[in-house]
């Protein structure tokens, strides 16, 4: 199994079908994409792998067909989000038969928490299943921010392995960072725009949910700024940036998630990765002026031909 390290670790949009089933050819085709762009790991049944609308069945699945077809050449993660810890920790259980390499856990959700019961959690998720451990800190989705202390704690006590950080918050990021300079902790960047500006700070990788439809653009991003060209790892993040914008494709009353989550598949589909750009229900569904949208953005991008 390959070991956890920095580097470019898209987390994979989750293919589904008319019908709202894994579609598990399309997912072999975009794990194959992904690993022929050259990233360094894969992380599954995130926020852009549609977690919080997946059943436990089809979660499993999605992990079983990314490790089946990864085959250990790279390290696969699993997202083990839920609202509390007990279902966390059937979830990294569940994970870890089904050949994660290593599991990325959010703080409790919906009921509200305290910080040392945010302490509690992570050191229940690790004691129960021998896989590292990565804190995933998104609190538009959680609404919590895991505090730059909590980190720091939990990475000084062997609980985490390391840090996806979706905050937006670059100062607590970089806290992190000069606080923890020479352990074996990893910190990966969930930001799509300040992918740069984030391994210039120190972060040992990203994870961009746009790198599913452009994979090699942040390999080549990563690669510049490991050897230390940082005007040619800018001169990439500006065309990046410029593509990120499809995001915001979605014309109608929708929310941006499903905006972007739409324009994600969107552009897989035109890319020929995978086969339909369905998304979970209640999500709202990209319309033919909206997917012509994300078909301009990738032409930009120099994806696509005119």
């Amino acid at each position: 199994m390959a070991e956890l390290a920095g580097g470019v670790i898209p987390p994979l949009c989750t293919p589904l079908t008319p019908d709202r089933e894994i579609d598990v050819p399309s997912l072999e085709k975009l794990t194959g994409h992904l690993l022929d762009a050259g990233v360094h790991g894969l992380f599954v049944t995130g926020s852009t792998g549609e977690v919080g609308y997946l059943p436990d069945a089809a979660r499993r699945r999605v992990l079983e067909v990314v490790a089946g077809v990864a085959a250990g050449a790279v390290p696969v993660l699993a997202g083990v989000i839920d609202t509390a810890t007990p279902r966390v920790v059937e979830h990294a259980r569940a994970a870890l038969r089904c050949g994660a390499s290593a599991l990325v856990a959010t703080a409790p959700f919906y009921v509200p928490t305290h910080p040392v019961e945010i302490l509690t959690h992570f050191r229940q998720i690790r004691a129960a299943v021998d896989l590292p451990l990565l804190a995933y800190d998104i609190p538009v989705s959680v609404h919590t921010k895991l505090a730059p202390e909590t980190v720091v704690e939990l990475a000084a006590d062997g609980t985490l392995r390391g840090l996806k950080d979706s905050s937006g918050d670059l100062d607590g990021l970089r806290t992190v960072l000069e606080t923890l300079p020479d352990r074996d902790f990893l910190v990966f960047s969930g930001s799509e725009t300040m992918a740069d500006t984030s391994l210039q700070l120190g972060a040992h990788g990203l994870v961009p949910g746009l790198g599913n439809a452009d994979p090699s653009g942040y390999v080549r991003l990563y690669d510049a700024a490991a050897a230390g060209e940082w005007q040619q790892a800018a001169t990439e993040q500006a065309r990046l940036r410029r593509l990120f914008r499809l995001i915001g494709v979605g014309a109608r009353p929708m929310s941006r998630y499903s905006s972007a989550i739409g324009a994600f598949k969107e552009a897989l589909v035109q890319l020929g990765v995978i086969e339909h750009g369905t998304t979970s229900v209640p999500m709202v569904s990209l319309d033919d002026a909206e997917r012509a949208e994300v078909r301009r953005h990738l032409v930009e991008a120099g994806l696509l031909q005119a």
